[in-house]
């Protein structure tokens, strides 16, 4: 069957990004901010809810692969700890705040935002023969944002984030997402990421093709799949998909 579209993971594939959610700094930052906010938490606490509400939130869902909502936690550490200074602030603000924080915890905790070399190249040239979308385990609030500020924002419909589904790769649903937004087929797509398992297993396990772009991230050891392709530099891409539709 003809390969009408192409599926992209994000991070790792073709975002370099590099994030420390172990940062001391971070969390000295978040407890500055909800200082101002009248919540009184030292950021040793801060990191403590952070991490057990994840666990939480994850321990709870019936899900096989869940994902966490950033929001909702920030949301809970908000109304479990809110003063009444806290209460007092404007009802827009308040609805606000855990937007906020999720935000200010992606940049305090964000070191490295880049494409990988030969990106653009690759999608400029593939978006005119085929229909790129992308499937990214994440937070929308943190990927969409991250996709506009490396220049990729116009390049990928639809795009479809773990955190609006709750459960995360290599759980199929996720890739019959985005194929029932393409209207396509799996054999009609060919998905391209950096982890074996998420990724090449998720997407083979539907019927898809698959590129595996070995980058600096990912579980890069076999598990479960082959590959159909491997690529060592993104510039590969095009001369991959030509192979694999012919």
């Amino acid at each position: 069957m003809t390969i009408r579209g192409l599926l992209f993971d994000i991070n790792g594939t073709v975002s370099d990004i590099l994030t420390n959610e172990g940062c001391d700094d971070l969390y000295r930052t978040l407890s500055n901010l909800l200082d101002y906010q009248g919540i009184a938490l030292s950021p040793e606490e801060i990191k403590r809810l952070y991490f057990d509400l994840n666990k939480q939130q994850r321990r709870n869902s019936p899900e096989e692969y869940p994902e966490f909502d950033v929001v909702t936690l920030f949301r809970d550490i908000v109304e479990q700890h809110a003063s009444a200074y806290t209460r007092a602030l404007p009802k827009k603000k308040r609805e606000l705040l855990p937007v906020m924080l999720a935000e200010v915890f992606r940049a305090a905790s964000r070191f490295k935002l880049q494409l990988y070399p030969g990106v653009v190249e690759a999608l400029a040239q593939l978006r005119w023969k085929y229909r790129l979308a992308a499937v990214s385990d994440g937070q929308s609030l943190w990927a969409i944002p991250e996709l506009r500020s490396v220049g990729l924002a116009g390049y990928f419909n639809p795009v479809i984030v773990s955190s609006d589904l709750g459960f995360r790769k290599p759980d199929q649903r996720i890739f019959e997402a985005a194929l029932t937004e393409l209207e396509l087929l799996p054999s009609e797509v060919i998905f391209i990421g950096n982890d074996m398992y998420r990724d090449v297993y998720g997407a083979q396990r539907l019927g898809m093709k698959t590129v595996f772009f070995r980058s600096n991230q990912g579980e890069q050891r076999p598990t479960g799949a082959e590959p159909d392709y491997i690529i060592y530099h993104f510039a590969e891409l095009p001369e991959a998909i030509r192979f694999l539709t012919a």
